[in-house]
């Protein structure tokens, strides 16, 4: 395992749709490895293939806090197959976005169809902080950051902010 650079916004990897995964095999088992020891040590609670700089439809995400035992998930080519009508919002914020939080609505509960790590095909029903962790790593996967699911003026207010702290300004 390897702790790998996490890709800072607005590098344009962040914007790429991501491959598909044709077969679940050691490299990727590698990568979702290598993207679960990043995202622990940034620390986080998602991790999607292209914050690492690959374009490959892969997210690890893991909500359990510091007192309880880890509970990863390793999600090869997910894809949300039912979603609530119910919404919920939380604060979100973003490995790729450092020290920026926005408030974010999306459905409260969905389920997701996904390969593990064993290239077996699974379901996942997931509510609260779990529905949203997941929603938020897919919509990394389409291109797609949580400051696109916010006003124009916040979303500017943060890409500037980011912009210096890129350049070192």
């Amino acid at each position: 395992m390897a702790i790998r650079e996490i890709v800072i916004a607005p590098d344009p990897v962040l914007k790429k749709v991501c491959d598909p995964v044709e077969t679940v095999d050691d490299g990727i088992r590698t990568l979702m490895d290598d993207m679960l020891e990043t995202m622990y040590k940034a620390p986080g609670i998602g991790l999607a293939a292209c914050q690492i700089g690959v374009t490959k439809r892969v997210i690890v995400v893991d909500v359990s806090d510091d007192k309880e035992e880890k509970r990863p998930y390793c999600m090869a080519n997910p894809e949300i197959i039912w979603e609530s009508e119910e919404y919920s919002a939380y604060q979100e914020g973003c490995l790729s976005l450092p020290e920026q939080y926005a408030e974010v609505e999306r459905p409260a509960a969905v389920r997701v169809s996904y390969l593990d790590q064993n290239g077996k095909r699974q379901e996942l029903d997931a509510d609260d902080l779990l529905a949203t962790c997941i929603q938020h790593e897919i919509d990394h996967l389409n291109g797609v950051l949580f400051i696109d699911h916010i006003s124009k003026l916040k979303r500017g207010m943060i890409m500037k902010k980011l912009k210096k702290l890129t350049s070192g300004q």
